[in-house]
């Protein structure tokens, strides 16, 4: 028998999409989180000389190389206009592992975490492993854009609610916070002494010249707003399975504990490429890169706009509601499939109000010309 824990965990059912579409070099791969676009140059030459350092090769420092995490720290204090130290940061296993240390180190179980809807199924099910509970705030559909209910986030503070636990911009939907919503948010924090934990992963993806504001830099939430970062989105890292976590002095240490029986240490040699991951070369490849994105995004809504597809605001994929169709995702999702060569993910488990009637395209994996194509895709399938 398995554990309890996981007897309402599902699986992503992005695998199983992948696994139908096999390597048909004509389906068009929209299922998964990935993109061709490719690292920042100065990141691969410094990974193919860091397999050669035997600095590389070990388990020390626990916490992540003092160079990065100093990196990392000057990285966040620019961007909150906050002082950040070096001890602030525990470099992990990816974003994902990040918000796992976070969530056991930080609630406990029977402990309520708000998360939008949707949001992340990734972020939904790390809260119920560590025994916490996930409470849905819906996002709505308000002017071809997302808007977070703030009725309804209002409403579901408890006494037992421990933390907001927030993605911007939001995956799969593309939503953005605007300052609004971000002022709610502190208000809340503030009221109901709560941590904010925020998903980083994506904050700097943004189309249609969105301002970013970074919540930590908001009044008093420097000390309230743990920040978990990955190198996969921006960076293009995603093999690399880089991430970090900053946070006030008063838990990093509980933090960097879980980090360390969680997964003991990042790879050195990622570890070694990340520093020049933040270097001006660097940053000059990832404005290109959100252009290029902006691009595709702006093609697949021009090519669906017949249906009821919401733009994404910013990251990398946003939703398409199959309700008009007649339809639930995971009928649609077969359909694109067989008939269109469309390979997409039905949002079944990541979220309530806002999940069996979605599908995710992920248009940060193909190109314009490929993506062009999806009209003409959409109609052999639904007419």
């Amino acid at each position: 028998m398995t554990s309890k824990r996981l007897s309402d965990i599902p699986g992503f059912s992005i695998d199983k999409v992948a696994e139908k579409a096999g390597t048909d070099p004509d389906v068009l791969r929209l299922e998964n989180l990935d993109t061709d676009l490719p690292p920042p140059v100065a990141v691969l030459e410094a990974t193919q000389q860091a397999i050669w350092q035997d600095d590389n090769n070990s388990y020390l420092p626990f916490t992540g190389k003092q160079d990065l995490r100093r990196v990392i720290s000057q990285y966040i204090s620019r961007q909150t206009s906050h002082f950040y130290s070096e001890n602030q940061v525990v470099i992990t296993n990816g974003g994902t592992e990040g918000m796992f240390d976070v969530l056991l180190a930080l609630t406990d179980p029977g402990d309520e975490v708000i998360l939008t809807d949707p949001t992340y199924a990734g972020m939904i099910y790390r809260v119920k492993l560590a025994g916490a509970v996930p409470v849905l705030v819906p996002f709505r559909h308000h002017h071809q854009e997302w808007r977070l209910d703030l009725e309804q986030l209002r409403a579901a503070i408890t006494p037992r609610t421990k933390a907001l636990f927030i993605m911007n911009p939001s995956m799969p939907s593309g939503a953005v916070l605007d300052s609004t919503e971000w002022a709610v948010i502190t208000d809340l924090c503030h009221t109901h002494n709560l941590w904010l934990f925020y998903n980083a992963a994506m904050e700097r993806i943004l189309y249609d010249k969105r301002p970013f504001l970074h919540p930590a830099a908001l009044p008093g939430m420097q000390d309230r707003t743990i920040i978990i970062g990955s190198a996969s989105k921006e960076f293009r890292m995603i093999g690399w399975r880089m991430g970090w976590v900053v946070a006030p002095e008063s838990v990093v240490e509980a933090i960097a504990r879980t980090h360390i029986y969680n997964a003991v240490t990042s790879s050195g040699f990622a570890q070694s490429a990340l520093i020049h991951a933040f270097s001006a070369e660097a940053e000059a490849s990832f404005v290109q890169s959100v252009a290029t994105w902006e691009a595709r995004r702006n093609t697949t809504i021009a090519q669906l706009d017949k249906y009821t597809c919401i733009p994404a605001a910013g990251g990398w994929s946003q939703l398409l509601d199959v309700t008009p169709l007649g339809l639930q995702a995971s009928e649609a999702a077969d359909l694109l499939l067989a008939k269109g060569k469309v390979a997409v993910t039905p949002m079944t488990h990541w979220g309530r109000e806002n999940s069996t009637q979605y599908i995710r395209l992920v248009f940060s994996n193909e190109s314009q010309e490929r993506l062009s194509t999806l009209g003409e895709r959409f109609r052999a399938t639904f007419g």
